[in-house]
């Protein structure tokens, strides 16, 4: 959304008019859900996608359309080989889409657009909300008061809710993912996280490893005690913690603490045996066994991987994976795998 974001912004500063299509819900398969858009100018397709293939060709052909009618309209395609409004795709589902008009004339827009992204950028949750009917957005904050154009209410979820009148999208902050360890690995996990719209933080104990010229695409990079974690950093219930310190003495004292609490998320890297090691020593201090039962430990998805790349590859895999299981269902702590 970001982009897409920016780029509409720039294309209204330039004085010229885009189409923001996104689409809204979606039934059976489709190659993208309701929230993934595109961003359509006078030449065609800017950036963003909406699954490509022929329903992203048709509805850049209409937002073409649409921009020279400088008017919005809400669409149906069908994913499937026959019927009226069939695409001749073998999905086998149906698609609704949003052609938003904007004008570089509309001062809302503008103001939506400059806050939504300073927003993003300072890590607020918010909602952007598209009316259906193609008239004037809101945007609400967290708690759902309006910050701009009319009132309404956010969801109680965090994903994206179709109504009669509006469609409402969660500004994609991303989840924090808190990296114990600023080794070798954790230089090569750091740039995937980033990649993949988590906000990663580093903290080590090792002044000369936990330095923010080492890890430019981490949000934050702590120095502190793996003995008192909480004197230099707050974790949160929405936090994604990774433990892969240089030694089992740090990890057993870092899960200690982050298993006392509240997390969406805990990935321990190490061997079996070092993992077994560890959990007898938890028990004594009083971690119970549920509370083991949540830890992804060895961490990663069993795809056999032995560099720190690839062992990179396989944890932001597993972090996808829960994150999109924690999004469907904010109270689930793991999701088997598939």
């Amino acid at each position: 959304m970001r982009t897409i974001l920016s780029r509409a912004l720039a294309e209204l500063n330039a004085h010229r008019s885009v189409v923001l299509v996104t689409i809204v819900a979606e039934q059976g398969s489709a190659p993208r859900g309701p929230g993934s858009q595109m961003l359509v100018g006078a030449d065609g397709q800017l950036t963003g996608t909406i699954g490509g293939g022929q329903v992203e060709r048709q509805s850049e052909l209409l937002a073409l359309s649409l921009l020279k009618e400088q008017r919005s309209q809400i669409q149906h395609f069908a994913l499937t080989q026959a019927g009226a409004d069939s695409l001749g795709m073998a999905c086998g589902g149906d698609v609704t889409v949003l052609f938003q008009f904007i004008s570089p004339e509309d001062t809302l827009w503008q103001s939506v657009l400059k806050t939504a992204l300073a927003r993003l950028t300072a890590a607020q949750p918010g909602w952007l909300i598209l009316r259906t009917d193609g008239s004037a957005p809101a945007l609400l904050d967290g708690e759902g008061m309006a910050l701009l154009g009319s009132s309404g209410t956010a969801p109680l979820s965090k994903r994206c809710v179709l109504t009669e009148t509006d469609f409402s999208l969660p500004l994609p902050i991303g989840e924090r993912a808190v990296i114990f360890g600023a080794g070798h690995l954790a230089r090569a996990l750091i740039p995937l996280l980033r990649s993949v719209e988590f906000r990663p933080v580093v903290y080590d104990d090792r002044p000369a490893l936990a330095d923010p010229a080492a890890f430019p695409d981490a949000e934050q990079v702590v120095c502190g005690d793996f003995r008192n974690i909480a004197d230099t950093l707050s974790l949160s219930p929405e936090d994604y913690v990774v433990v892969m310190t240089s030694g089992h003495l740090h990890d057993l004292e870092i899960q200690e603490q982050i298993l006392r609490q509240e997390l969406a998320y805990v990935g321990v890297i190490g061997s079996r045996a070092k993992i077994a090691a560890v959990n007898a020593r938890l028990r004594e201090a009083g971690i119970s066994e549920e509370k083991l039962r949540t830890v992804h430990t060895p961490v990663g998805t069993p795809i056999k991987a032995v560099t720190p790349a690839e062992i990179a590859v396989s944890i932001t895999g597993e972090m996808i994976y829960e994150r999109a299981c924690r999004r469907e269902d904010p109270a689930h702590h793991a999701c088997p795998m598939v």
